[in-house]
């Protein structure tokens, strides 16, 4: 099972970074939770600080590339192997900085590559 940070996540079940956790989950992906507010996501802690977390595999973005410099060196001093870039997160500057240290990212929906079996 590959653990997931989700960065962007969110309470609102109606967020397509709930729908993520929620579908992570059922797939039996363990999650790790980063958003704007503390909170809870199907017993799932959101915390508001970057912490840094051992054995994170993925990380999901859900945050707007204007909003992404800020953890670009949080985010690639959890060395993930790979970085997935959701609808409207797309960031060439950023991916090729992952690139450049070895991190694959990936221009994707999380829940299209959960639910064909390519996550």
């Amino acid at each position: 099972m590959k653990k997931t940070l989700i960065i962007g996540a969110s309470t609102n079940p109606s967020r397509y970074a709930y729908l993520a956790c929620q579908k992570l989950l059922s797939f039996g992906h363990p999650v790790v939770l980063l958003g704007r507010k503390m909170g809870f996501v199907l017993g799932q802690e959101i915390f508001d600080t970057k912490t840094v977390w051992s054995d994170i595999d993925t990380v999901t973005l859900y945050i707007n590339p204007t909003n992404q410099p800020e953890y670009y060196d949080y985010i690639i001093s959890l060395n993930p192997k790979r970085v997935i870039f959701n609808p409207g997160t797309e960031n060439p500057e950023f991916e090729n900085i992952l690139i450049s240290k070895n991190i694959i990212p990936v221009e994707a929906c999380t829940l299209v590559l959960l639910s064909t079996g390519q996550f």
